[in-house]
């Protein structure tokens, strides 16, 4: 049984950093690539980073100007998001997420296939 679960969120002040856990379960890190993912309130769920143990690939969205470095430990099953310079765009429900990586442009929503609970990150003052 697959399982991913987020956590690390919180309330950071704009500014601030936050660093995010995803605990995987179910699968190796040779079956799916690893991504994190976000829904800030109306909008639609998005791609952050995603590291490929099978390629050595890491892709992160052009949005994030440097500020997210994404690690992966596939011995012991984590993933971790490091966020800095906090802004209040960055609020939103955070995913880690198992995605399907054979193809270079893999790191998308349409390419998950389980997803984990999401963890909450609000920046705010």
């Amino acid at each position: 049984d697959v399982q991913l679960q987020a956590s690390g969120g919180g309330l950071v002040q704009p500014g601030g950093s936050l660093r995010l856990s995803c605990v995987a379960s179910g699968f190796s890190f040779d079956d799916y690539a690893i991504g994190w993912f976000r829904q800030a309130p109306g909008k639609e769920r998005e791609a952050l980073s995603c590291i490929s143990e099978s390629d050595g690939s890491t892709y992160y969205a052009d949005s994030l100007k440097g500020r997210f470095t994404m690690s992966s430990d596939s011995a012991k099953k984590t993933a971790h998001l490091q966020m800095n310079s906090l802004e209040p765009d960055d609020t939103a429900v955070y995913y880690c997420a198992a995605v399907v990586d054979l193809e270079p442009a893999y790191c998308t929503t349409q390419k998950v296939a389980h997803w984990g609970k999401g963890t909450l990150v609000t920046v705010s003052s």
